[in-house]
């Protein structure tokens, strides 16, 4: 199967020659070609270039997007998709006043989350999580990671991974799973954490490691969650099960996770709404990509990630959405290009980079992910005519999406 999308207005993110990420003043550079065309063979990209340079084809469906934008889906590498119910109620909370930290000092928040996980089916939990999967890819998400971390039992932990494995098996996708069974400590573990741990290491990494159900291993590295010492033995017993660290730092305090993730490797340090300047000389000349998550901030009203001294510091930056009941109860990636260049002062550019190819390396799968090069994946977002890809964060509020393709093909 053959397709030639012809005279495309601009195609963005044009990366003739793959590249891993973009970092510091690289950021700004958006590559493009104006009046282009792109060819999909099955359900990669087999070539593109100017309208000038159209060599002849004789495609099994062609389509013309005159006036309209192309670029690659967004890749969307911090999630916790998978849950049972919602967290309205605690929402409501914190407009009449209650923080996030109290809420969950009082058997809210995840611990509220984990009861209810608990409470369902796999298969009801698969039903709900399968409606906003297929949401995020109306909104030209084309790669998710997903993490556990709602079940803090084994039984719940195994239960949605197996659920996460599902929909990576049900739709064409790209998913990435990882395990985040240190995501809060249960009650019946608060005055004993290392026997928290213990079940972690020797009762749920092997099961994981067994069926082959996650990809990483994360930590909620935070002050009254998981301390920076107790972070890196769960760090150290993924790696040893095969599973890379991906860390959840920096939320709310500066602690020491930062440098932790470095010392393990981890892929990426995601949230950074306190970032110290330590922190960010620490991450400079690493492989770990530092990861945003500016809807968070948005919802809960605190710091967003100070993403111009980063980006001025050389550092690479990913954004993603961390779609979740209870701090970010969305999955819109166009709502986080714009709230990043809104609020963080991203320019277009940047933000278009760290929500595809920085996004694609934030979840290992830059080689066939987050750019228009030739024998990547087709999953591309195609616009509605717009003057300009700068309109995609100006008119933050609009559905600027005319159509989707996952793997070459339309996903509607």
């Amino acid at each position: 199967m053959t397709t030639l999308i012809i005279n495309i207005k601009e195609l963005l993110q044009v990366r003739e020659t793959a590249i891993a990420k973009v970092s510091g003043a690289e950021m700004a550079i958006l590559p493009t070609i104006k009046n282009a065309f792109l060819i999909i063979k099955d359900n990669l990209i087999a070539d593109f270039g100017s309208m000038d340079n159209l060599p002849k084809i004789n495609a099994d469906k062609t389509i013309d997007v005159t006036g309209k934008m192309v670029l690659p889906s967004w890749c969307d590498s911090h999630t916790h998709i998978v849950y049972a119910g919602n967290r309205e109620l605690e929402f409501v909370d914190r407009i009449n006043g209650l923080t996030y930290e109290e809420i969950a000092n009082r058997g809210g928040g995840i611990l509220n989350s984990a009861k209810k996980l608990n409470g369902s089916t796999e298969e009801e939990i698969y039903d709900q999580s399968k409606d906003r999967l297929e949401e995020v890819m109306r909104l030209g998400t084309g790669a998710v990671e997903i993490k556990s971390g709602y079940g803090l039992t084994v039984d719940g932990e195994l239960k949605m991974l197996r659920v996460i494995q599902r929909l990576a098996q049900n739709y064409p996708i790209t998913i990435k799973a990882t395990f985040l069974g240190a995501h809060a400590f249960p009650l019946e573990y608060k005055g004993n954490h290392q026997g928290y741990i213990d079940v972690i290491i020797n009762e749920m990494l092997p099961e994981i490691a067994k069926n082959k159900l996650a990809d990483f291993i994360d930590a909620f590295c935070e002050t009254g969650y998981f301390t920076v010492d107790e972070t890196k033995q769960i760090m150290e017993a993924g790696i040893r099960f095969g599973l890379k660290p991906k860390i959840h730092v920096n939320q709310f305090n500066s602690i020491g996770g930062i440098q932790a993730g470095i010392k393990y490797k981890a892929l990426s340090v995601d949230h950074l709404e306190v970032m110290t300047t330590e922190d960010i000389n620490a991450l400079k000349n690493t492989e770990t990509m530092p990861v945003a998550l500016p809807s968070c901030s948005y919802f809960l009203s605190i710091p967003y990630t100070p993403a111009r001294e980063m980006i001025t510091a050389g550092l690479p930056l990913a954004l993603a959405t961390d779609y979740n009941p209870g701090s970010t109860p969305s999955g819109n990636m166009n709502f986080v290009v714009a709230t990043a260049c809104i609020k963080m002062k991203m320019t277009p550019e940047e933000a278009i980079n760290a929500a595809t190819i920085n996004g694609a390396y934030a979840m290992g799968i830059s080689e066939t992910h987050g750019s228009i090069t030739i024998g990547k994946k087709a999953n591309l977002i195609i616009t509605k005519p717009i003057p300009s890809y700068y309109q995609l964060p100006y008119a933050f509020g609009s559905n600027l999406i005319d159509a989707v393709l996952i793997e070459g093909k339309n996903f509607e």
